[in-house]
């Protein structure tokens, strides 16, 4: 008991240091992001350092994304209640699950629903256990495939986040599948350095493009992204 109040104040504090920092402002994310368990989407080496605003290592050579950066990219796609998500970069499926928190709250009379993507089968299955353990199972599909694809069974969606870096472009597939009105949010450039994260919002006949910050992300692998 002493440990899981010790998780909360860090989560609490963690909370409190990214609003200080203004990537917390949205009511919405702030109380995802002090709900949501991030030490319950680690592996077990890793849990002791779950509320520290750093990226950590999962396996695969894949991470968690730092919180701070969990935050703002949910602050700028606008998640709102209702919401259908794609997400390509499943991982450890905490992102996923604050996206969750954010568009299919607790006693919610309109859910809405996360379709995330994952290409190594090893983290999908992990993370869908990680959903199901924080609570997360009915609001959130973890999809073995390449995320450059998207997932056109579910598309249209009203949100769209990657969660690797893609080279220069974003994948033709996942334009096709965002709603007229969404907004898509992305990190492009090259497979290490040089990469700069973007919103993207479609409109009826072009799509509009905010370069937001400089970032550090995994390459995205696949048909549509950087070759395996």
């Amino acid at each position: 008991m002493v440990y899981l109040m010790d998780f909360e104040e860090k989560r609490k504090r963690l909370v409190e240091s990214l609003k200080s920092r203004d990537f917390l402002t949205k009511p919405s994310v702030i109380k995802a992001m002090l709900k949501v368990p991030r030490h319950k989407f680690l592996p077990e080496g890793a849990i002791s350092s779950a509320y520290i605003d750093s990226p950590l290592s999962i396996g695969m050579g894949q991470t968690i994304s730092a919180p701070h950066m969990n935050a703002m990219m949910c602050e700028l796609l606008e998640l709102k209640e209702g919401d259908k998500v794609l997400e390509v970069g499943t991982g450890s499926g905490y992102h996923a699950a604050l996206c969750a928190e954010i568009v299919a709250p607790e006693n919610s009379l309109n859910p809405g629903h996360v379709y995330t993507l994952e290409r190594h089968l090893e983290l999908a299955e992990s993370a869908r256990e990680n959903l199901s353990n924080a609570g997360y199972a009915n609001y959130v599909t973890v999809i073995h495939g390449d995320g450059t694809l998207g997932y056109p069974k579910e598309a249209p969606y009203d949100k769209i986040l990657v969660t690797a870096s893609s080279p220069k472009k974003v994948p033709p597939p996942l334009k096709k599948q965002l709603k007229i009105g969404g907004l898509l949010c992305i990190p492009t450039g090259s497979k290490e350095w040089g990469q700069d994260l973007y919103i993207v919002t479609k409109k009826k006949d072009k799509f509009e493009s905010k370069r937001i910050t400089g970032v550090r992300f995994v390459p995205l692998i696949g048909e549509w992204g950087f070759p395996e």
